[in-house]
């Protein structure tokens, strides 16, 4: 697509209902090892309109990816870049969504951008997404994902990549391993059929990583878990993510918390101290 075909996509908007329902929040709740939620009974936790809005695609409208196939009559644009990952979000919650409570998004696509970088082509496409329920606004999250080309091989014996400087000292933390079974169990829980989540020989042989890749959704959420675990009480109002580094199947990683005067710093980093993701909390 040229960039023409590509800022005509700007302004596509696509409208969706679903229902609160309880079942999604329990199964979460399972996924994070909770006996009990540390959320407000009676409602959804921040994120958790992840779980709903899933994607719809026959069988037949899949890619070799797993993902629906681009372009269309589905709202993002038909880029022919086989890489596609979720680079990060800005979230504002304005307001909480009570279980069992209908609710209604419309996504909207807010830019498009072409760029070059190290690793070649990429095109930058921003969502904004505002989920409503009872009449009134309840989060905006826009949501930035990138198509890129695929990266070049890894030099062998090249040298483990270096702990990265973290942005304070952390006061809370936490070293956790995902298994495929957790893996699984994400990927069943927001309908996301992306092969290098669960299918080893295509995350491997086709796309080039070295394991099962931990969806980016996935840390995120486990970070938000982190705060609440740790802050218990505290209404958060906003949240922003973003993306920095996989991180594989079975190996270690470490959540982080840094207290900030209106919220905290949090962020996973690698086995080797790298940053995977960084998130900023804010709080009332």
């Amino acid at each position: 697509m040229d960039d023409a075909e590509l800022k005509a996509w700007i302004g596509r908007t696509e409208d969706e209902t679903d229902l609160a329902a309880r079942g999604p929040l329990d199964r979460l709740t399972d996924l994070l090892d909770h006996t009990a939620p540390p959320w407000p009974a009676g409602q959804a936790p921040p994120l958790a309109h992840w779980l709903y809005f899933l994607p719809r695609a026959r069988q037949s409208g899949l890619g070799v990816d797993g993902h629906p196939l681009r372009g269309g009559d589905g709202l993002m644009p038909p880029v022919t870049l086989p890489r596609r990952m979720w680079a990060g979000s800005r979230l504002t919650f304005t307001g909480g969504i009570a279980i069992g409570a209908e609710i209604a998004r419309r996504s909207t696509i807010a830019d498009l951008q072409r760029k070059t970088g190290a690793s070649g082509e990429m095109v930058f496409v921003t969502v904004r997404h505002e989920v409503s329920s009872g009449g009134a606004v309840r989060v905006v999250e826009e949501q930035d994902i990138v198509y890129r080309e695929p990266p070049p091989p890894a030099v062998a014996g090249a040298p483990a990549p270096k702990a990265d400087e973290p942005p304070a000292a952390s006061v809370a933390s936490r070293t956790l391993r995902a298994d495929t079974v957790q893996l699984f169990r994400f990927s069943a829980l927001t309908f996301n059929s992306h092969r290098i989540h669960y299918d080893r020989d295509y995350a491997t042989r086709e796309e080039g990583y070295p394991g099962l890749v931990v969806h980016g959704p996935y840390l995120a959420t486990l970070l938000m878990d982190h705060f609440l675990r740790n802050r218990t009480g505290r209404a958060v109002t906003g949240f922003r993510f973003r993306a920095r580094s996989p991180i594989f199947d079975g190996a270690p990683f470490t959540l982080n918390l840094a207290d900030t005067p209106d919220g905290a710093e949090v962020w996973a980093t690698d086995s080797n101290g790298r940053i995977a993701v960084s998130a900023t909390v804010t709080s009332a």
